[in-house]
C-alpha cells in the first residue's frame, strides 16, 4: 500500500499555487459542455471514454485491450466495452496479435484515424485561441515544463507501485 504524503511537513506555496491551476485547468476541461463543443467543433459524436481510447491508441501500434486499460488506468471490462461500441461504429477493428494467435490487438481503422485527427485539430485550435497571445517562447517553456512534469509524475506513481509490490524472487 502506498506511503500516504506526510501532513506535518509544510508544502511550499508554489506547490499550492501548481496545485490550484491544474485543478482548475482538469475541471474546465472535463466539463460536460466542453466535450460536448468539442465534439461539435470536430464533427464526431463520442462519448469522454471513447476519446479517451481513441487517443491512447492512436499514439500507438495495434495494442492488446489489457495493455489499453493499463495506459489508461482503468479496469480491462470497461474497455471491452467501449471497443466493443467503437468496432460497432467502424472506429477500431480487431486483429490477431502476431505473437500470439489466440489473442487479438485492436486498432484504428481509417474512420477512427479521422475521427482522432478531427478532436485532436479542433482541440489545437481551442488550445491555440486560448494561449494566443503567449510568445513561442513562453510557449516553448510551458510545453518542456509539462512534458518534465508528466515524466515525474509517472515516474513518482511508479515508485509507489513498486514500493507496494511483493518482492520478486
Amino acid at each position: 500500500m502506498p506511503t500516504p504524503p506526510r501532513t506535518d511537513v509544510p508544502v511550499s506555496a508554489d506547490i499550492i499555487e501548481i496545485e490550484r491551476a491544474l485543478t482548475h485547468i482538469s475541471y474546465l476541461t472535463n466539463r460536460v459542455r466542453q466535450h460536448e463543443r468539442l465534439m461539435a467543433l470536430a464533427g464526431v459524436s463520442l462519448d469522454r471514454a471513447a476519446v479517451a481510447l481513441l487517443r491512447a491508441m492512436a499514439d500507438s501500434d495495434a495494442l492488446r485491450p489489457g495493455e489499453l486499460a493499463v495506459r489508461l488506468g482503468v479496469e480491462a471490462s470497461h474497455i471491452t466495452r467501449q471497443v466493443q461500441q467503437l468496432q460497432k461504429s467502424g472506429y477500431v477493428t480487431r486483429v490477431p496479435d502476431p505473437d500470439d494467435r489466440r489473442a487479438q490487438h485492436v486498432q484504428l481503422t481509417p474512420a477512427g484515424r479521422d475521427a482522432i485527427g478531427r478532436i485532436r485539430g479542433a482541440s489545437r485550435r481551442g488550445m491555440e485561441m486560448a494561449l494566443g497571445e503567449w510568445s513561442p517562447e513562453e510557449l516553448h517553456q510551458l510545453a518542456t515544463l509539462f512534458h518534465r512534469m508528466v515524466d515525474d509524475f509517472l515516474s513518482s506513481a511508479a515508485d509507489e507501485d513498486d514500493a507496494g509490490a511483493p518482492p520478486t524472487a
